[in-house]
């Protein structure tokens, strides 16, 4: 059985506004829009001040059926985010971002274009105007999925809202740790309560945000999700050293008292 998608202490853990905003900063999208087939855009971003943009060819279904629609159309944009390490069910998250789909006005896409570009740099921004199309997705209703929960999110709060500040070093970081590191592994491992693993549980590395290290117990049916906390919730990449470094060491102090 499947438990729920994380158990944290009370109080430690982003909204779900934030979270939303965190999964919508990967790459793995989806474009669904009404009686077209479902299909990969060319790229999609959330951008800096919240504005959800989408890239598509210019002769594509998507860009023909909104000149048929007189310009705009009703859409959805699945946004995934997949643990950039290998587990037995790899998405994390997902979000649905449901609106009204337009071409941006000429006057206007060069600066969405730069403000695409400074979250996610996709070389086919130098295509809009000739073979890419880019569109803007007006909110009406944005859902965010963890595990089997569903948690709908104001548009307004989504836009404001600003992405876990650990989200670009994330992949980099948690792939360090599960190829190189396995004693940090085994630290945190070691703050799980030994009455919560069974002999053939095993625990895997699930992400890293600015509340602390989430792991995932893999049991021979199901699984379950946990955090293990930092001290004190980061405000930037440039604290995850330290802050892993003293968390760590309460693991040892830990251990040490144990034996």
């Amino acid at each position: 059985m499947t438990t729920s998608p994380m158990q944290v202490p009370l109080g430690v853990a982003a909204g779900p506004a934030e979270r939303a905003r965190t999964v919508a900063t990967r790459a793995a999208a989806a474009l669904c829009v009404r009686d077209l087939p479902a299909g990969r855009p060319l790229a999609a971003a959330t951008t800096t001040e919240g504005d959800v943009l989408v890239l598509v060819p210019a002769c594509g279904e998507v860009a023909t059926a909104l000149e048929g629609a007189g310009g705009e159309l009703t859409a959805a944009l699945l946004v995934s985010d997949h643990a950039p390490v290998p587990l037995r069910q790899p998405v994390r998250a997902q979000v649905w971002l449901s609106g009204w789909l337009a071409a941006v006005p000429e006057p206007v896409r060069r600066e969405a274009a730069l403000a695409f570009a400074a979250v996610r740099p996709a070389e086919q921004l130098l295509d809009v105007g000739t073979a890419a199309t880019l569109l803007r997705l007006d909110l009406a209703e944005v859902v965010l999925r963890e595990g089997s929960r569903c948690t709908e999110v104001p548009p307004a709060g989504f836009a404001a809202a600003r992405p876990d500040p650990l989200a670009g070093v994330e992949a980099a970081m948690l792939g360090h740790l599960d190829r190189d590191h396995p004693e940090v592994l085994a630290l945190l491992r070691s703050r799980i309560p030994a009455g919560d693993l069974g002999p053939r549980d095993v625990v895997r590395p699930l992400g890293i945000d600015r509340f602390g290290y989430r792991l995932r117990i893999e049991r021979p049916a199901g699984h379950q999700d946990l955090r293990v906390p930092f001290p004190q919730p980061l405000t930037c990449a440039g604290q995850l050293q330290s802050a892993t470094r003293r968390l760590l060491c309460a693991a040892r102090a830990a251990l040490a008292r144990r034996d």
